[in-house]
């Protein structure tokens, strides 16, 4: 099956899973050049849409995912990966998983999880 990069602008979605635990941890954007990056380096590459380039997660903070497994959707429009994280979390606001906060049925929005780094230190210039 062909990925149907065209249905979005050249880009599909990216769900990210702890392949150890299953916990959904981010959600990125591949193009074509990513994806086979991605299938090269067997580590997670993504397409930043804010700074339109390939961006390798993990490229900064040294939390880089090692893909185990790679599968894509019945429409062949979106993929998930498998992946055993490198560090302490993937989220750059210093969690584990991008998904740290919930929606109450009141609306508002909690806090359900606690900081697995500081993001200060991490991404602090000459943090690396």
């Amino acid at each position: 099956m062909d990925i149907a990069f065209e249905k979005r602008g050249g880009l599909v979605p990216a769900i990210v899973q702890d392949g150890r635990t299953g916990e959904v941890l981010m959600l990125g954007f591949m193009n074509a050049e990513a994806l086979a990056e991605t299938q090269r380096t067997r580590e997670a590459v993504f397409f930043s849409r804010s700074r339109n380039r390939l961006w390798k997660k993990g490229e900064t903070s040294g939390h880089v995912l090692r893909v185990v497994e790679m599968r894509i959707d019945c429409d062949g429009d979106a993929l998930l990966l498998r992946v055993e994280p490198a560090g302490p979390g993937v989220c750059h606001e210093g969690y584990c998983s991008c998904f740290f906060r919930r929606i109450e049925e009141n609306g508002g929005v909690r806090t359900i999880e606690e900081r697995t780094f500081d993001p200060d230190k991490v991404y602090a210039p000459g943090a690396q």
